[in-house]
């Protein structure tokens, strides 16, 4: 890595030193005003200061704090307080919390989530939230931010490759979005990897938010707007598609905020569904944190899908379904006359204030002076440090994934000087590397200037005018490329063609892209090296047909080292090992309709289902996809049950099914049965290859008859392994039928159907039969 040791010093701190402003905080103890109040007592229970609190106020202040830009309170000494800021993959000037005003300029920016998704390492996932977290913390203690609480992560199901805001959630599958959830939110929060650290009412580093609840994947597709959008969702797909990320994100995270979605699901506004909010968020999965609204969703309630005949009824539908602050004004304007009226009670309002104040409270912010309380040391010498800079260029390189590799064209030599051709509307470019929802780098590294680090004898043409590729200067280009003995494409999208309110109509890409690519390939030397930047997957069989293009890498938006990922990669300092965490579907998807929410094919209507694991028609690349410079081989070393026999730990009868099935239901098992009938499977790892290398182990669960409704193959477990050259290891998975080896049926309910189950990872297969 002789390029990254020379580059990181010259690059390190991008800070500007002004002086230091202080943080907003309530509760100082050189005030005899407030050192006496209730609330202002660190030795009382949170929810008795959150209640003493609310008590105090006036119906004017209490509405006051509805809304995202919460009011000061001045004779409480109660500063003003902004709920919305963003830290989706670092700490981000996006919402109207941070400002990079002061000493601090930058923090660190990895991966979009996609890309860091593919690492399908979760302790990655956890350490990348907790710097994310110190950084926010940071830029709290220094004054630069007037909140605490971030809308992050982005944990809906990537269920149609179109959606421009796929690149912010981490793929397709729902236990690694709730994985991925879990980990971040532990980290950003403050908790241990393995969780338990945080209990309720415990302190937090940062406030994690879960978003967007629920079944929330469209934004702006030909005419149609997430504002209006009423996703028509089975009992079925809710259950095991587009409720798990949540329930994981509350229950083993322990999120401290749930953002609820502009959509309707089945004709119920997500903000104003007292089942949703109340009783499955609340009741069933125990959560107890803050639940806002998206930008202006209260509103739209009434002034786009008319759902409220007022916009006091819109005030009141939220509140009683257990909403409490609303990022807009709606509930700042119209809450008071929605009380007048008596559309609502102000009971309501205090139990939304409850919440509230009690994540400022675990927050720090009403014990005094949070400098000098837990997390008040940290400053901005821990942000954008090297050992933060050099993470962020291990969740690029773990991430980006090799699709192609013909002839071990890659990694290009490094024992002799070679000529490098570098051609794309994306070669040279730091702010397309970042995806959308990023703040400042503390770097600013464009793929071009990696490679230059590698080879003196490199050039750069841009190729097309843009990434629209509207105009293409296919002939300079291709005469660049005449004289090179290696050329390196940079194509694919950015966000003039995915973000969010930005939905895409095609798979292909843009303007003259693919005419730009053939071209220079037909002429090239040797084989050209394609590098895609893109978070949603793009139908690009013409280059994986292609002999003339010889290796194909996946880069999505790899963060502010993202460039010297690339580079590494290209050069062989680093041997690639992700894995697709999203179909690549061919251009003819598009026929499906968007606003179809179904997740099962149905053979009577051609309808060809969505996913890995309903998707029943032809793929560019799969789910789980990705080479290494290594060979990697696997076998099953041991597993502890070839006969499940769940009849041996029931009290109960199974039950048939319409298809004679025998089947048991997950609730009826319980916790403790679901928790006996664990088993494990090791798998063996070796390393044939001549490389060091590190990817992830996968291992999937199918069912040998594969009924309708049934998914076609299911992930039930990953872990990253890093072996030398001729080396060796073995992975144990923990099994638990109730989560693994069970589906949701017609009515919603998770069963475990009686049945040979084939467990999966590369091309080996082990056969379990389950017996209910």
């Amino acid at each position: 890595m002789p390029f990254l040791h020379t580059l990181i010093p010259l690059i390190t701190f991008l800070f500007t030193v002004t002086s230091s402003t202080q943080p907003p905080y309530s509760c100082d103890s050189s005030n005899p005003h407030t050192k006496s109040l209730p609330f202002c007592n660190p030795n009382l229970p949170i929810p008795v200061r959150a209640r003493d609190l609310v008590d105090r106020l006036t119906l004017d202040e209490k509405v006051s704090q509805l809304v995202n830009t919460a009011a000061a309170i001045p004779r409480l000494d109660i500063p003003a307080y902004e709920w919305w800021s963003e830290a989706l993959h670092g700490v981000a000037d996006a919402g109207y919390g941070v400002e990079f005003n002061g000493r601090i300029k930058n923090a660190t920016s990895f991966p979009q989530v996609i890309l860091t998704a593919a690492s399908f390492d979760s302790k990655l996932w956890y350490r990348i939230g907790q710097v994310i977290g110190k950084e926010a913390r940071a830029v709290y203690n220094e004054g630069q931010t007037k909140g605490m609480t971030f809308w992050a992560p982005n944990i809906n199901v990537f269920r149609d490759p179109r959606w421009g805001r796929g690149q912010e959630t981490p793929g397709e599958d729902p236990l690694v979005t709730g994985k991925y959830a879990v980990s971040y939110v532990r980290g950003i929060q403050g908790d241990v990897f393995e969780g338990g650290k945080l209990f309720t009412n415990g302190p937090l580093q940062a406030s994690a938010c879960c978003k967007h609840f629920t079944a929330y994947d469209l934004d702006h597709w030909k005419g149609i707007n997430r504002f209006e959008f009423d996703a028509k969702v089975s009992k079925q797909d809710m259950a095991d598609t587009y409720q798990p990320p949540f329930k994981s994100c509350i229950k083993e995270g322990r999120a401290s905020g749930i953002m609820c979605a502009y959509n309707r699901v089945n004709g119920v506004p997500n903000c104003a569904d007292y089942n949703l909010l109340s009783n499955i968020a609340r009741r069933q999965w125990n959560f107890h944190g803050y639940i806002t609204s998206d930008c202006d969703a209260v509103s739209i309630i009434h002034d786009n899908q008319k759902y409220a005949k007022s916009p006091e009824d819109a005030v009141a539908d939220v509140l009683k379904a257990g909403m409490d602050v609303n990022c807009g004004s709606y509930l700042k304007n119209y809450t008071k006359s929605a009380i007048q009226k008596k559309k609502v009670s102000e009971s309501q309002v205090d139990r939304a204030l409850q919440n509230l104040f009690s994540i400022r409270i675990r927050l720090g912010l009403f014990n005094g002076n949070p400098t000098t309380l837990l997390y008040g040391n940290i400053g901005p010498d821990q942000v954008c440090t090297q050992d933060h800079q050099k993470l962020a260029l291990e969740a690029a390189r773990s991430g980006i994934v090799l699709l192609k590799n013909s002839a071990k064209l890659l990694p290009l030599p490094k024992t002799k000087p070679i000529s490098l051709a570098i051609i794309g509307p994306n070669a040279n470019s730091a702010y397309t590397l970042q995806g959308n929802y990023a703040g400042p780098p503390c770097k600013s590294i464009t793929p071009l200037l990696a490679l230059q680090g590698y080879t003196k004898n490199a050039v750069y043409h841009k190729g097309c005018n843009a990434v629209n590729c509207t105009s293409a200067s296919i002939n300079e280009a291709v005469a660049v490329a005449r004289e090179a003995e290696y050329v390196v494409m940079f194509m694919g999208l950015d966000q003039s063609q995915e973000r969010e309110d930005h939905d895409r109509v095609d798979l292909v890409l843009p303007g003259k892209q693919q005419s730009l690519i053939e071209s220079v390939a037909k002429v090239a030397r040797k084989p050209v090296v394609l590098v895609m930047i893109c978070g949603g997957p793009v139908d690009i069989s013409f280059a994986k047909s292609n002999p003339k293009i010889g290796s194909i890498l996946w880069a999505g938006y790899p963060g502010e080292a993202g460039g010297i990922a690339i580079a590494e990669i290209i050069f062989g300092d680093h041997n690639p090992g992700g894995k697709l965490p999203i179909t690549w579907y061919p251009k003819d998807f598009i026929k499906v309709p968007m606003t179809d929410m179904r997740m099962r094919a149905d053979k009577s209507s051609g309808y060809p289902g969505r996913t890995y694991r309903f998707y029943t028609g032809k793929h560019i690349y799969e789910f789980g996809y990705g080479l290494s410079y290594s060979k990697y081989t696997y076998k099953f070393a041991s597993v502890t049950q070839k006969k499940l026999d769940l009849s041996q730990l029931l009290t109960t009868q199974a039950s048939e099914n319409s298809d004679s099935v025998r089947y048991v239901s997950v609730s009826e098992m319980g916790t403790k049965l679901c928790e006996k009938a664990k088993f494990s499977a090791t798998v063996g790892v070796s390393n044939e290859g001549e490389m060091a290398g590190k990817h992830p182990v996968l291992l999937f669960v199918k069912q040998a008859k594969i009924r309708d409704g049934h998914f076609i193959k299911q992930l039930v477990g990953f872990e990253p392994v890093a072996l030398d050259a001729g080396e060796r290891d073995e992975i144990e998975f923990v099994l638990n039928p109730c989560e693994h080896l069970s589906r949701a049926n017609e009515d919603g309910l998770m069963v475990i159907e009686e049945g040979t189950r084939h467990l999966i990872v590369g091309e080996k297969e082990y056969t379990i039969d389950v017996v209910v």
